[in-house]
């Protein structure tokens, strides 16, 4: 059994949940694909190969997932709440274009030492943190439009 599993197993149990054949359907299919990925887009994938799965079931397992820890979740600022891997997985930070809508995923050792530093200077115990930077990507600036949504 992967990992993934196990922890999500051991977390449903925490929460008086039953473990049932369907979560594990939905984890499945989110640890299959590497994509920032919908609950729309997440449900597509399931039903092609589980035809049995229901909405409702993917929207609330996506939510017991990252209430696991074992996906974050992330809005580019388009309106759609989309979900990442987190477990075993480095941290990144994201800078989003908000014309063409693509981003690109950073991990940069030095924010997050600025981000420990800040947090002592103010005595804050930091549980979490994201960072997301919108402007305009390259492609987008060469095609000469470099005003922001």
């Amino acid at each position: 059994m992967r990992k993934e599993f196990q922890i999500f197993a051991e977390f449903i149990k925490t929460k008086n949940l039953r473990h049932t054949p369907q979560r594990d359907k939905v984890l499945d299919i989110f640890l299959s694909t590497e994509k920032h990925v919908s609950v729309d887009e997440l449900y597509k994938l399931a039903k092609k190969h589980y035809p049995d799965i229901g909405y409702t079931t993917v929207y609330r397992t996506m939510k017991l997932l990252s209430e696991s820890g074992l996906c974050g979740e992330i809005d580019f600022g388009d309106g759609v709440l989309r979900f990442e891997h987190k477990y075993g997985h480095e941290h990144h930070d994201h800078l989003i274009c908000t014309r063409c809508g693509k981003f690109i995923e950073a991990v940069k050792p030095e924010i997050e030492k600025m981000q420990d530093v800040l947090a002592r200077k103010y005595s804050f115990a930091p549980a979490k943190h994201k960072l997301q930077i919108f402007g305009i990507c390259r492609r987008c600036l060469s095609v000469g439009e470099t005003t922001a949504k």
